[in-house]
């Protein structure tokens, strides 16, 4: 019938027969190419709760991953993918479509060549034109394998961004009391009471790097600290740094500090720092460490004060991070984000079933059956829930109102992607702590020595 969903078809043999991972990814491919990655990400997490290891599961969810511009969430992945043994070509084509749109240009060439070589047939044209490959050194391209041509005047726009006034503030925040005490008392505190802290010589403004499991709220905590001081808030993305002009980055980054100082008080948010940020020492190209040069300037206040500047970054990998931003009077405050507590979940919960049809939910007994689950991992639990009741509502002809079971039953088919997270932080707690960074980490997980 027209107008049918064509996955329709897929879903009711897996409902006979959910144990089916080959089935189950042909529906997760079926609706990646249909561009719905949010739930082809869904079925290859289920794939994968049953067959982890399985390469093209792992190559299929960073795929959809990086269709929602997950790029740090894929890049763990595909990193892991590129490590293992005779990996795919197709690997590497995402490879370099990460490495591109992070900037990094070279290293996608790199990527791509290698793709090619191990499969002809992996040739992406598109690709190969945005990267320069094959581009005559005296031809019209901008790019030759990878390296900007000289001589070509870089475009005069800077990041269009403005500052916003947050309508939220902690009382929307549900747990992180302690997490929400140390900011208080870095950032709030400072401009709420600037006479008390200039007489012990501190300056109000700083920095804090949040870091954690992917969806535990480090965006939207960030934007409630905003709302708590009623401060402007300017939340930056890599796509609004990175350019591919030479010198582009550094001007766009520069640009975005000023709007901050023009609009203190303000707190400047940095999402996924790392990949602004990232170790000089794994770098090969000159460009990325001109940009971490200038950012490392910005943060000091060499050319401008950046007194009443809150600056915010947030990470999921502080590994990856270059120590240099970690000195005092930078990045000096980190503070580890993990999922939230029961408390927390029950607080969430109950802002996503707002305005839902619902009968009398048992927030406690929900919240104590999601142990580990991030504030979108309890999204897309809840998203479950009503795409079965939508499916009930769809044969009896009337909505019925969600209930406690639908939701118990909807966290029984959701795997917490928080796990997937700690798996890897674990071994950098344990093997790479020497500073004493991780301990937050070792806490959480009871491994503390």
């Amino acid at each position: 019938m027209a107008g049918e969903d064509p996955v329709r078809g897929l879903r009711e043999a897996l409902a006979l027969s959910p144990e089916n991972v080959r089935l189950r990814q042909h529906l997760a491919e079926t609706l990646l190419g249909m561009g719905r990655p949010e739930e082809a990400e869904q079925e290859f997490r289920q794939a994968l709760s049953r067959q982890p290891d399985d390469p093209a599961l792992k190559l299929g969810l960073a795929q959809a991953f990086f269709r929602q511009d997950k790029d740090s969430h894929a890049l763990v992945i595909v990193e892991e993918l590129v490590s293992g043994a005779q990996p795919p070509a197709r690997v590497f084509m995402l490879h370099a479509r990460l490495l591109l749109r992070s900037g990094d240009v070279q290293q996608a060439v790199q990527a791509y060549r290698r793709g090619v070589e191990l499969d002809a047939s992996a040739v992406d044209r598109d690709l190969a034109t945005m990267l320069g490959i094959g581009a005559e050194p005296e031809g019209s391209g901008d790019v030759v394998e990878g390296k900007l041509r000289a001589g070509w005047s870089e475009p005069a726009a800077g990041p269009a961004l403005s500052p916003e006034l947050p309508a939220i503030d902690f009382s929307d925040i549900g747990g992180l009391d302690a997490l929400k005490e140390e900011i208080r008392l870095k950032i709030i505190y400072p401009l709420q009471h600037p006479d008390m802290y200039r007489a012990y010589g501190k300056a109000a403004g700083g920095g804090i790097l949040m870091y954690g499991p992917p969806g535990c709220g480090k965006t939207y905590l960030a934007r409630a600290t905003a709302g708590e001081i009623q401060a402007r808030f300017l939340s930056v993305g890599i796509s609004d740094v990175l350019d591919m002009w030479i010198g582009a980055s550094e001007r766009n980054l520069h640009q975005l500090f000023e709007q901050a100082r023009a609009a203190r008080p303000c707190v400047l948010f940095f999402d996924e720092v790392d990949a602004l940020g990232a170790s000089r020492a794994d770098m090969r190209h000159s460009a990325g460490r001109h940009l971490i040069n200038q950012f490392l300037s910005e943060l000091d206040g060499v050319q401008a004060s950046n007194e009443g500047i809150l600056i915010l970054g947030a990470t999921n990998a502080p590994w990856h991070l270059d120590g240099a931003f970690r000195r005092p009077g930078r990045f000096d405050r980190v503070l580890f984000v993990p999922p939230p507590d029961a408390p927390a979940r029950e607080a969430i919960l109950n802002i996503l079933c707002r305005g839902k049809p619902a009968d009398s939910l048992d927030y406690p007994l929900i919240a104590s059956k999601t142990d580990g689950f991030s504030g979108a991992d309890l999204k897309a639990m809840l998203d479950v829930a009503v795409e079965a009741k939508l499916r009930e509502a769809m044969k009896i002809g009337a909505p019925r109102p969600l209930s406690s079971k639908d939701l118990l039953g909807a966290a029984a088919s959701v795997r917490p992607s928080t796990h997937e997270w700690f798996s890897t932080a674990r071994n950098y707690a344990l093997y790479a702590n020497q500073s004493g960074l991780y301990n937050e980490i070792l806490r959480y997980l009871k491994l503390e020595r």
